[in-house]
């Protein structure tokens, strides 16, 4: 009893710092909100010493020669951009009526609306990347609600208000697991929309390059778009201008040939994003531990 208690205890402590920039802020607008939670973690990034050093040994694998200075800044940007989309995840109901702010574009789009209006379902591929919502919030607001699978955390405060947001932006909300892959196949069976992130880490995966380097990544969404024969669309929320608004591209839907060629295929469009925005990635995902 006493182990439960004190991980139950510990866990409210970690959870306390977010729950106090939550609060301070609620009776500001949406905006600032967002802007204060980037900022509180963006600092974060830049002193506190071992978030700093677990960004740069990320960031050093794919810019062996960046300076110093510009490393600093780059996980203070990266930090404010993570921060704004947590506190947007987190209030996904508020953040999916801010339709204005969205700019939708890209061939992938009219796939998936052929798909839903032949009946089929649709995969959706992105990463951790700008603001992954906002491609299930476009999806949405298009009458193409897309559920998507995601990894239950541990810490249960943190736990209760990511779920309640990511199912703010569409269902079904699926666990990683045997169970959430058997609900997944029902789903897509039933011409239903699945947006899954693939960018993590995947302990029993094929070592592909991601970013010029070997990963250990999932078949899985290439997988199932081969045996029922569905789209599988890459899609990205980038940031732009202030970072409150966003470019949402749905890139043409990756050909059918084989799953590895076609995962390989995300990885380098992906990776062609990153490169472009890095301050839009969210180093810390330990994405080459491993391989």
């Amino acid at each position: 009893m006493l182990p439960r208690r004190l991980i139950s205890y510990w866990q409210h402590v970690r959870y306390l710092p977010l729950l106090s920039a939550l609060t301070y802020s609620r009776w500001r607008t949406f905006e600032t909100r967002s802007r204060a939670l980037g900022s509180a973690i963006g600092w974060v990034m830049r002193w506190f010493p071992p978030a700093r050093r677990k960004f740069e040994r990320e960031l050093l694998r794919v810019y062996p020669d960046m300076p110093r200075g510009r490393r600093a800044i780059l996980s203070r940007e990266m930090g404010r951009n993570m921060g704004r989309t947590l506190f947007e995840i987190y209030h996904c109901a508020e953040f999916q009526t801010q339709g204005k702010k969205f700019n939708a574009s890209g061939p992938g789009l009219a796939a998936l609306e052929a798909a839903r209006a032949a009946g089929k379902g649709a995969i959706i591929v992105s990463g951790h990347f700008g603001q992954w919502e906002a491609v299930r919030a476009v999806l949405k607001a298009r009458d193409l609600e897309t559920g998507a699978v995601y990894r239950p955390q541990t810490n249960l405060h943190y736990q209760r208000r990511l779920l309640a947001g990511i199912e703010a932006g569409g269902k079904p909300i699926l666990e990683t697991g045997t169970i959430g892959t058997k609900a997944l196949v029902r789903h897509l069976r039933s011409g239903g929309f699945i947006a899954i992130l693939l960018d993590e880490k995947y302990a029993e995966g094929v070592r592909i390059p991601f970013l010029g380097m070997p990963a250990l990544t999932s078949l899985a969404a290439a997988q199932l778009a081969l045996k029922y024969d569905l789209p599988m669309v890459p899609a990205y929320g980038t940031r732009t201008g202030d970072g409150s608004t966003f470019n949402v591209e749905f890139e043409e839907a990756v050909p059918h040939t084989d799953s590895l060629t076609m995962t390989q295929a995300f990885n380098d469009s992906l990776s062609k994003r990153i490169r472009a925005n890095p301050d839009q990635w969210y180093w810390l995902l330990g994405r080459w531990k491993g391989a």
